[in-house]
């Protein structure tokens, strides 16, 4: 798999940085005053100073649950996907969605969880028992 890249504008960058840094545990690549890179789970990830871009996502139902529609995020294995949720739970952060299983039993069965950054974006986290089921429709 191919890393991507991915810029989120993000109003404080001392804030963003605690957050991916500190929380995640990202570690940082290059920066200047205007943004930060993260080594994002192996992808780039680059935190762009740009206060005027910050809103609230508007949100779909995704079986039970409104997800936010603008979002991040990352496929992990289940055990890293549940130690990360654990490791939240316990710096405090709080959920948009709860850790919790979606399409039970259906294909395309996974972990997920959302989260927000301090600048409001949206992340998920997901894993996969099955692994093949990532696209299954």
């Amino acid at each position: 798999m191919q890393p991507f890249h991915l810029a989120i504008p993000v109003d404080d960058l001392k804030a963003a940085d605690a957050f991916y840094a500190g929380v995640l545990g990202c570690p940082r690549g290059r920066r200047s005053e205007e943004w930060i890179d993260y080594d994002f789970y192996g992808h780039q990830l680059v935190a762009h100073l740009a206060p005027e871009e910050r809103r609230e996502a508007a949100s779909n139902a995704v079986d039970g649950h409104d997800v936010p529609v603008r979002h991040f995020g990352i496929v992990m294995a289940p055990a890293e996907w549940r130690a990360l949720a654990e490791r939240l739970k316990r710096a405090g952060v709080g959920f948009l969605i709860e850790p919790t299983i979606r399409f039970k039993g259906e294909p395309g069965e996974q972990g997920t969880f959302f989260i927000k950054d301090p600048a409001g974006n949206a992340l998920e986290f997901k894993c996969f028992e099955r692994p093949e089921q990532l696209f299954a429709t």
